[in-house]
């Protein structure tokens, strides 16, 4: 056989596998396309629209202009837009305790049964999270009504006026309700990541089911809960849907910039000033990235410790 016959043989399974590697990557491209197209119609492209939009503004005559940064020094001057934050910084600071307490009692009680109600209480304290946000509102605004609620039904003329001045301990157990089985997935997954040998030596060494969670469990899963804080945090950060819902309810409380995110709904749907909306949603949106780099800083520089 001559060299040119053996190169050629060489080189026909050398080229048969770049041909494979090309038919795949083309059928991979392929998979992924239809997600690609909707991740660039319905997400790049508003947000790219959203942006110009945030840089321009309209005057009363009709014209749009090219305002530059002027929108966003007007944000941070603006009353309205401090107040909002000011409001959900203070949700956050109970809902994510309030969060993390439920979700890590009910993944410590399921992760402790090895029966079959495990499985009905976790379906059940999942459930909540596949309700839709707004049906979910809807539900409690119905419970939490002072005139056809069941609560006027069991307390008469005392029932808590929860859509009133109880408006803040109404949104926090809707949240709090929505969410916490989710994060209480999250922890439970990581429950079951623990080698079980590691609860037989805590009890041989005297170790009751209290201590075991206490000392062992909650602190083997401390890194997820440093994501659930994450996803809390912004969670609170673009509180929209249920004072949304419950506004057409709450009696006036619930005011049009209640939240940034309402506050910016209100400025494009109601009082047409889409610029300027666009403005306060990506402002909103720094400041969402700023705290959650500024929590991962912190969290990253504590388990560095």
């Amino acid at each position: 056989m001559s060299r040119t016959d053996n190169a050629e043989t060489k080189a026909t399974p050398a080229r048969a596998e770049k041909s494979r590697e090309v038919r795949e990557r083309r059928f991979g491209l392929l998979l992924v396309s239809p997600a690609a197209v909707v991740f660039l119609v319905f997400l790049l492209v508003p947000l790219v629209y959203a942006l110009w939009l945030s840089l321009h503004s309209t005057t009363l005559a009709g014209v749009t202009r090219f305002a530059g940064i002027d929108n966003y020094l007007r944000v941070a001057q603006d009353p309205s837009f401090h107040s909002g934050l000011v409001r959900v910084a203070g949700y956050a600071l109970v809902l994510i305790p309030a969060q993390l307490i439920v979700a890590t009692a009910g993944a410590l009680l399921i992760d402790a049964l090895a029966n079959r109600f495990a499985r009905l209480a976790r379906l059940l304290m999942f459930l909540p999270y596949a309700i839709p946000i707004a049906i979910g509102a809807i539900m409690w605004g119905f419970l939490y009504s002072p005139t056809f609620g069941p609560l006027q039904e069991i307390f008469g003329s005392h029932a808590p006026d929860l859509l009133g001045d109880g408006i803040v301990v109404a949104l926090t157990n809707i949240v709090t309700w929505q969410w916490s089985g989710y994060f209480m997935i999250i922890l439970y997954a990581a429950l079951q990541g623990i080698d079980p040998a590691v609860y037989e030596a805590a009890s041989l060494d005297g170790a009751g089911p209290v201590q075991i969670a206490l000392r062992i469990k909650i602190p083997t899963v401390a890194s997820s809960f440093t994501l659930i804080i994450l996803f809390a945090l912004i969670g609170a950060l673009q509180f929209f849907t249920e004072p949304q819902v419950l506004s057409n309810v709450a009696g006036g409380v619930i005011t049009p910039d209640y939240t940034p995110n309402l506050y910016a709904y209100t400025l494009a749907f109601k009082y047409n000033q889409v610029e300027y909306a666009s403005t306060v949603s990506f402002a909103l949106g720094f400041i969402v990235i700023l705290c959650s780099v500024l929590f991962m800083f912190v969290s990253n520089r504590r388990s560095a410790r």
